[in-house]
C-alpha cells in the first residue's frame, strides 16, 4: 500500500492569518526570498481567469462568483491591501509569475449549507494558541506575536509547527468540508509540481498547512473529490469595504479592526503608526466640532506607550490606543470613542475596479449612469437633496427609484425631512453586496430602465390585492416608466373590481394619494388616477363601520392603520365631495354601538381635530366609553393615538381621561398598559414631557375631576404615589 510522501522541499508553505498585516509582510518577504516559478493562493480556481485584472483594482475588492443558472447563489472572496493573498497577487504580477487559486472549486460550494457554529467553536486555532499563551483574546495574541514582529520571514515554520500540534489535538473534529478542501489543495499542488521544475509558493490559511506538508496517494484525494456538484460559474471583481471585512458584519474570516490593520500596514515602513493614529483620531473628532488639540494627541501617545510598557508589550496595540483615546481625547466619554471606532478602527474605505474588468451589461449601464449623473458610489452615508424641476436631479431620483425596484437600495428616502412637491431628500450608501443584487437583476434586462420595467410589469400582473396594485402603481410613477404605469393601472382596476374588504380598499389609498399628488411632477396625468382614488374611497367608506364590528384585536389594529392612512390620503388628494363622504363614514363608525373601541376612539379623535365634533360632544362620548368596563381601554387608546398637544390643551378632555386612569385598580391599569403604551409611543419626546408636566400639575392641584383614589373629600397620598409611578412607566416606555 502506498504511503504518504513528504512535500518536496521546493514547495514553500506560507501559513497565514487572513487579512493580517503581519502575515502580509511575512508573505512579501518570503516570496522575495524564494522567487517561486508559480504561486498558489487559497481561493476558487474559477478566479484564475480574473487574475489579469489585478493591476486595475484598488483594494479593498472582492472576487465575486455566482451560479449562472441561479445568480442569487453567489459568494465573495474579499482582499484588502493588507491581506496576505493580495500581497501574493501583486508580487506575482510585478514579477511576471503565474498565479493559481488552488482551493475547492466554487461550483462545488455555491449554495451549500455553512458549517455549524459548534464546529467553528471547536476549531478555533487562534483562540486555542492564544489561551495556551495566556491571552484571553486571540486578536490580541496574534497582534503581539505576528503583527508587531520585526522580522516576519522566520514565522512561517513556527506557525506551521504550532498548527500541526493543534491539528493532532483536534484531528477527530475537522469537518468534512475542510477535508474536501484540503484534498483539492493537494491535487492542485501535485499539478503545479508537474508543471514547473522550480520553486513553488503556497499561500493558505495556517490551519491548512499541516494537511499540505505530506501528500497521500493521489487516488485518495481523487476519491474524496468524487461526485462534487458541477455548475457553470461566472465572476467578476467588485468593490469591497473595510466595514464588510469586519467580523461583526458576519464575514466568517473577518477581523475586528480592518481600519486599524490598514493603518498598521501603511505605517509599517515609517515606524510611526501610533502618533499618526492619534493625529487621525483628532481629525475625526474635530470634523464633528469636538475639541482635540495637538497637545492632547501627544499626551495620548505617551499614555499608550506607558500602558504597553506596563503590560510588557513590544509596542502599543489597539487596546492601548483605544484606552488612551478614551482617557485623553474623549475625556472618558464613550460616545466620541464610538465615532473613532467606526471611522478608524473599522473604517468604510471602499475599493475600486477598473473599466476593463468584466461585468454584466446591467452593471455597466449603472456605472455609465453614475458617471453621467455625477453620482459616485461611496461606502459612507451621504445625504442629498434633489430638486425635481432640474433635469439632472430628476434623473438621479429616477435612477435611485429604479434601483430600489431591483432590490439595490443604494438610496433610501429620508422621511424625516418634508421638502414639498418638487423636492426629495435621500440617504445614499453603497454596500458591496449590491453587486450580487445586480447580478441577480441582470436576468431582467440589460439596462436599469429595462430591468425595472420587467420587474414592475411582472409585479402588476401578479398583484391580487388592491394595496399591492396601488404600491406597484406608485413605484411605476416614481420610476417614470409608462409601460409599467399602464400595467399597474390595469392591475388596480382588476383587483378593485374583485375586492370586498373595506379595510383592504382603504389600505390602498395612501400610495394612490401620493401618486395623485405628485404624479404631475413625474409626467403622469393625476386626474386619471384621482378617479381611481375616489372610487376606492367611496367603496371603502361605505363598508368601514361594518368592517369594525365584532372584530379581534389584530383586526382592530389593522382597522386603525387603514383609518389613519385613508384620512391622510383624503387630506392630501381628495376633493371636497369625497372629503364629506369620508367624514360621514367616520361619524357612522363612531355612532355604531358594537364597533371595536380602538378604531372608534381613533375616528372620534379625527373628527374632533377637524372640528366635526366639539369638545363637549367628545367629552360625552369619552364619559360613555369609560363608564363601560368592556372596551374602555381600547377606546381611550384609540383616542390617544396621534399628537398629545391638543389633548393637553383641552382641560375638560384631559380631565375625563385623567379621572378614568386614576380610577383604575392596579390590576386594571396593568391590563390596560400595553394598549396605552402603544398609543403614547407615537407621541414625540416633547409631547411626552408636556403630558408628564400636565399630570404632575393636575396631581399638585388636586386632580382634574372629582376625588382621586376613592377619597371623597381629600387627597390619597399613597394612591397618588402609585399613580405617578404608573404614569412615569407609561411615559418612559418608549422615551
Amino acid at each position: 500500500m502506498a504511503r504518504e510522501q513528504p512535500l518536496p522541499e521546493r514547495v514553500a508553505l506560507l501559513g497565514i492569518r487572513h487579512h493580517g498585516p503581519g502575515s502580509a509582510r511575512m508573505v512579501a518577504a518570503a516570496l522575495a526570498a524564494v522567487r517561486p516559478e508559480v504561486v498558489l493562493i487559497e481561493g476558487p480556481p474559477e478566479g484564475d481567469a480574473l487574475v489579469p485584472h489585478v493591476p486595475h483594482l484598488t483594494p479593498p475588492v472582492a472576487l465575486l462568483l455566482h451560479d449562472e443558472a441561479e445568480p442569487a447563489r453567489a459568494a465573495f472572496w474579499p482582499f484588502a491591501e493588507f491581506s496576505p493573498e493580495w500581497r501574493a497577487l501583486t508580487w506575482a504580477h510585478a514579477n511576471g509569475v503565474p498565479v493559481r487559486f488552488f482551493d475547492l472549486p466554487a461550483a462545488a460550494t455555491l449554495g451549500e449549507e455553512p458549517e455549524s457554529d459548534t464546529a467553528r467553536a471547536a476549531l478555533d486555532p487562534l483562540g486555542t494558541l492564544a489561551e495556551a499563551a495566556g491571552f484571553d483574546d486571540p486578536e490580541r495574541w496574534w497582534e503581539d506575536v505576528v503583527e508587531h514582529h520585526t522580522d516576519p520571514r522566520d514565522l512561517a515554520e513556527a506557525v506551521a509547527e504550532a498548527m500541526g500540534a493543534l491539528r493532532e489535538e483536534f484531528a477527530d473534529q475537522v469537518d468534512a468540508r475542510t477535508l474536501r478542501r484540503e484534498a483539492a489543495m493537494r491535487q492542485n499542488v501535485r499539478q503545479a509540481l508537474k508543471d514547473v521544475a522550480g520553486p513553488i509558493a503556497v499561500v493558505a490559511g495556517a490551519w491548512h498547512v499541516p494537511a499540505l506538508r505530506t501528500l497521500p496517494p493521489a487516488s485518495v484525494d481523487a476519491a474524496a473529490l468524487k461526485g462534487l456538484p458541477r455548475k457553470k460559474v461566472s465572476g467578476t471583481w467588485v468593490p469591497w469595504s473595510h466595514g464588510r471585512l469586519a467580523a461583526s458584519s458576519g464575514y466568517g474570516a473577518g477581523v475586528d479592526s480592518p481600519g486599524w490593520y490598514a493603518h498598521l500596514w501603511e505605517s509599517a515602513e515609517r515606524g510611526d503608526a501610533v502618533p499618526r493614529w492619534f493625529a487621525k483620531a483628532c481629525a475625526v473628532l474635530r470634523d464633528e466640532d469636538l475639541p482635540a488639540s495637538t497637545a492632547s494627541a501627544v499626551e495620548a501617545v505617551r499614555l499608550a506607550d506607558a500602558l504597553a510598557a506596563m503590560r510588557g508589550r513590544p509596542s502599543p496595540g489597539l487596546s492601548e490606543v483605544m484606552e488612551a483615546s478614551l482617557a485623553v481625547l474623549c475625556g472618558g466619554d464613550a460616545t466620541p470613542l464610538r465615532l473613532v471606532h467606526e471611522r478608524l478602527v473599522v473604517g468604510e474605505r471602499l475599493g475600486e475596479v477598473g473599466d476593463d474588468v468584466p461585468t454584466s451589461p446591467l452593471a455597466a449601464d449603472l456605472a455609465r449612469l453614475q458617471r453621467r449623473l455625477r453620482l459616485p458610489a461611496s461606502a459612507d452615508v451621504r445625504p442629498i437633496r434633489l430638486d425635481l424641476r432640474k433635469d439632472n436631479e430628476r434623473e438621479r431620483s429616477k435612477l435611485l427609484r429604479r434601483l430600489g425596484v431591483l432590490d439595490v437600495p443604494w438610496g433610501r428616502p429620508d422621511t424625516t425631512r418634508t421638502l414639498g412637491t418638487f423636492a426629495e431628500a435621500w440617504q445614499l450608501q453603497w454596500k458591496p453586496e449590491f453587486a450580487v443584487a445586480l447580478a441577480v437583476a441582470a436576468r431582467h434586462g440589460t439596462t436599469v430602465e429595462a430591468a425595472a420595467r420587467t420587474v414592475l410589469v411582472a409585479r402588476a400582473a401578479a398583484a391580487t390585492r388592491v394595496v399591492d396594485a396601488a404600491e406597484v402603481l406608485s413605484l411605476a410613477v416614481g420610476c417614470e416608466i409608462p409601460e409599467a404605469v399602464a400595467a399597474a393601472r390595469r392591475a388596480l382596476d382588476r383587483c378593485a373590481a374583485a375586492a370586498t374588504d373595506a379595510l383592504e380598499l382603504l389600505a390602498a389609498l395612501p400610495d394612490l394619494a401620493k401618486t395623485v399628488r405628485y404624479g404631475s411632477v413625474r409626467g403622469t396625468d393625476p386626474e386619471l388616477l384621482r378617479v381611481a382614488l375616489h372610487g376606492l374611497l367611496a367603496r371603502g367608506a361605505v363598508g368601514l363601520p361594518l368592517a369594525c364590528r365584532g372584530v379581534d384585536e389584530d383586526t382592530a389594529e389593522r382597522a386603525v392603520r387603514a383609518v389613519d392612512g385613508a384620512d391622510d390620503a383624503v387630506r392630501l388628494a381628495a376633493d371636497d365631495e369625497h372629503r364629506d363622504t369620508w367624514r360621514r363614514a367616520l361619524k357612522s363608525l363612531v355612532a355604531m354601538p358594537d364597533a371595536h373601541g380602538l378604531p372608534t376612539g381613533r375616528a372620534t379623535r379625527l373628527l374632533w381635530e377637524t372640528g366635526e365634533l366639539d369638545s363637549d360632544e367628545v367629552a360625552t362620548r369619552l364619559h360613555r366609553a369609560v363608564s363601560l368596563t368592556a372596551g374602555a381601554t381600547a377606546f381611550v387608546a384609540g383616542f390617544l393615538r396621534g399628537s398629545a398637544a391638543l389633548l393637553t390643551a383641552d382641560a375638560r378632555l384631559f380631565g375625563v381621561v385623567d379621572d378614568w386612569l386614576t380610577g383604575l385598580s392596579g390590576a386594571d391599569f396593568a391590563a390596560a398598559l400595553p394598549l396605552l403604551r402603544r398609543a403614547v409611543s407615537e407621541f414625540s419626546p416633547a409631547e411626552r414631557r408636556m403630558l408628564g408636566d400636565r399630570v404632575r400639575g393636575t396631581a399638585a392641584g388636586g386632580g382634574g375631576g372629582g376625588g382621586v383614589g376613592g377619597a371623597a373629600g381629600g387627597w390619597d397620598e399613597d394612591f397618588a404615589g402609585r399613580l405617578v409611578g404608573h404614569v412615569r412607566e407609561l411615559l418612559a416606555a418608549d422615551a
